[in-house]
């Protein structure tokens, strides 16, 4: 099966959108399966202003029928809901084609952060967008539960994983700092709430790995804190391994792929009781949760490594393959034409994969 992602999200973002669709192209392969990807590099392109990275694509449902054109696919996938996402969802109700979708940022939080827009308003556009498609898939049950009360309809679980050899243990060096090293690594930004935990009145040293339109602010407001910026993954393993508490203070992401790679480093995490870190690591001995995030901190620092690490070892890319794939099958088998594919896709994924994928039929 060769699947089009068309998305939004792209290098040089630096983001968990964009590490997750890296990750399952590669993990798809083992199945049989293959991803292209349409992004705004394939079009004429304007910056979002305050954020460079951020490419803001002209695309139309005309460019994207000219693409498939020369470009045969079997199925289209949705991860984004900016211009290019909007007219690839065009294309395919003008043109009957079945498509999915996935949740993957909570903008009506972010917009409301950023704007006090009422978050029911973004909602609505969000759900009106999703639902068009045969599946929306989204990260975590509690994700789930939250959409199907907004009224979005055929939800689908799709988790994540972590690349085990990369984040691992053995990464560990001297960095040269007080310990205990507390460390956020992730998007400066209001939404992602940093400034909760460079208040926190802390021993040892704060470490702060990213880049983002709060960075200039919290760098002159906590002078004692070290600003390293956007890492590679490659240092930023070694930054995980090295330090000894992940502290994860934002209150609306969707799931957080930064908790997975910190746990698969040994590296116990502190966060809020909320969405997200309630899913990864709420049932687990590798995090402590808590509306006190001070008291988390020092409380992760008990947490043997070892237990970081094992809880990090149940996510896989495979299985995130598995039911990325499985998804996409349930999804078309409900196509009136002929769906050879999808039922070999379904045959081939059940064979490892629990049945009741789908969250919410």
């Amino acid at each position: 099966m060769r699947i089009l992602v068309a998305t939004d999200a792209w290098r040089p973002q630096v983001n968990g959108v964009v590490r997750s669709l890296e990750y399952i192209s590669k993990a798809v392969e083992d199945w049989g399966a293959s991803i292209e990807f349409l992004t705004p590099q394939e079009f004429l392109s304007i910056p979002l202003p305050t954020y460079s990275e951020i490419k803001l694509a002209l695309a139309s449902a005309r460019s994207i029928a000219k693409y498939l054109d020369k470009n045969s696919v079997d199925h289209i996938h949705i991860p984004t809901e900016g211009p290019l996402g909007l007219a690839a969802r065009r294309y395919c109700l003008q043109s009957g084609r079945i498509f999915t979708t996935s949740y993957h940022t909570n903008f009506p939080d972010y917009v409301w952060t950023r704007t006090r827009i009422p978050k029911s308003l973004t909602s609505a556009l969000l759900r009106r967008f999703h639902n068009a498609g045969r599946g929306t898939m989204v990260s975590t049950p509690t994700l789930a539960a939250d959409l199907e009360r907004r009224g979005f309809k055929r939800l689908m679980q799709w988790s994540r994983g972590v690349d085990h050899v990369n984040f691992s243990p053995d990464k560990a060096t001297d960095l040269n700092l007080p310990r205990p090293v507390f460390l956020y690594a992730g998007r400066l930004a209001p939404e992602k709430n940093v400034e909760d935990f460079l208040a926190l009145n802390l021993p040892g040293s704060k470490l702060v790995i990213g880049d983002g339109p709060s960075r200039r602010a919290l760098e002159k407001a906590y002078p004692e804190a070290h600003f390293l910026g956007t890492q590679t993954s490659e240092s930023l393993s070694v930054y995980y391994a090295s330090s000894d508490v992940f502290v994860f203070p934002s209150r609306t992401d969707t799931f957080g792929m930064v908790l997975l790679e910190a746990l698969a480093s040994g590296l116990p995490v502190a966060a809020y009781p909320v969405p997200g870190p309630l899913d990864v690591v709420g049932t687990s001995s590798a995090a402590v949760l808590d509306e006190d995030l001070r008291s988390a901190c020092l409380e992760a620092l008990k947490i043997p490594r070892e237990a970081a690490r094992a809880h990090a070892l149940t996510y896989t890319w495979s299985r995130s393959a598995g039911q990325f794939l499985e998804n996409i099958a349930s999804a078309r088998a409900n196509d009136v034409r002929p769906q050879n594919v999808a039922s070999n896709l379904i045959t081939k994924t059940r064979k490892i994969l629990r049945p009741n994928q789908i969250v919410k039929p």
